[in-house]
């Protein structure tokens, strides 16, 4: 990372590596990988960003964990999420 970098997350994010999904409000959804989290949200790998809804819920089953979201930012194959 370059060093104009300038940090913005209030929550620092842990490393995780967990298969998730997002679950659209209207039906259906999108596999995704969870590459970091924090209590505010989350770094995902996603196959196309492109057309994500506004909001949509991210479950994780392993962890038993589903926080409604919404897309902050986004990068090739890459998406950033805030809890909603």
């Amino acid at each position: 990372m370059s060093e104009s970098f300038i940090e913005k997350r209030t929550h620092a994010r842990h490393r995780v590596l967990k298969g998730g999904r997002l679950a659209f409000d209207g039906g259906g959804g999108i596999d995704c990988m969870v590459r970091n989290i924090s209590p505010t949200g989350a770094r995902l790998d996603v196959a196309r960003p492109m057309g994500l809804p506004e909001q949509f819920t991210l479950l994780i089953e392993a962890d038993q964990f589903k926080r409604r979201c919404h897309s902050v930012w986004s990068h090739d194959r890459q998406i950033g999420v805030a809890f909603d």
